[in-house]
């Protein structure tokens, strides 16, 4: 309810504000504008393919970067020699800032889709990559020994002792992707002018149709709640039977 009070307290707020003569309508206009422009854009069918085309971006860059991210984590975090060898080059290329390859991809692929996977993917596998090796690192090693003394496999350990222990930090790894890939996809569409709801923003921005640039972005922001939403259940489904969701269902 208090969510609720406070985002129709921000719709009167974005009415009234343009009409005191703070802000000028023409860079802010009224909600009323907005919503007018929202609900014409969901009239579009231009609107629905580009909704298409980022959710697709989207997509398809985050479930790559996850199988990649949680296959390296996994391979790399169960062989210590491997992890050591690896560190200093992971640290060295997680920072560099997706944007940075907007020139590479534009190079390789133009403004096709793989420019917008390029982007999406290299953001997003690092998300993954990096909660899969602090989840193998916190495997017990009493746990871990204890499967050496059975005589238990190298995938039996994997699969029995240190998936259950990575997978909680598997599902924050993914839920943190979901949000990257979904800003990169948008960028990339902005930026390069792949098809996308991107794409349809710089169009209106160049084009000086403020209320439809007001509600794309309004769309933009509804689509990353819905995201997040999505991943949260997610997590929850996957992780019903660990004790950080028996708490939280318990609040």
């Amino acid at each position: 309810m208090r969510g609720l009070a406070g985002l129709a307290g921000l719709v009167v707020l974005l009415e009234v504000l343009p009409h005191t003569g703070v802000v000028s309508a023409d860079y802010l206009p009224p909600a009323s504008e907005m919503g007018r422009a929202l609900w014409q854009l969901l009239g579009e069918d231009a609107f629905w393919t580009a909704l298409g085309d980022t959710l697709t971006g989207w997509g398809l860059g985050l479930a790559i970067a996850v199988v990649a991210g949680v296959v390296t984590g996994v391979v790399i975090g169960s062989v210590p020699v491997l992890r050591a060898v690896t560190a200093s080059t992971i640290e060295f290329l997680r920072p560099i800032p997706s944007v940075a390859l907007i020139p590479v991809a534009v190079l390789l692929y133009g403004t096709d889709l793989e420019s917008k996977l390029l982007l999406v993917v290299y953001a997003s596998f690092w998300q993954v990559l990096v909660q899969v090796l602090a989840g193998m690192q916190d495997v017990d090693p009493v746990a871990e020994d204890t499967a050496r003394s059975y005589r238990m496999g190298g995938w039996g350990r994997v699969r029995y002792v240190m998936w259950p222990t990575a997978l909680p930090y598997v599902m924050t790894g993914v839920r943190l992707a979901a949000t990257v890939a979904l800003v990169l996809a948008i960028t990339a569409e902005l930026v390069i002018g792949s098809p996308g709801l991107g794409n349809q923003l710089a169009v209106a921005q160049t084009s000086g149709a403020v209320p439809r640039v007001y509600a794309l972005v309004l769309v933009t922001g509804l689509l990353g709640v819905a995201v997040n939403l999505v991943a949260r259940a997610v997590e929850r489904r996957a992780l019903h039977w660990h004790q950080s969701m028996r708490r939280e269902g318990q609040r």
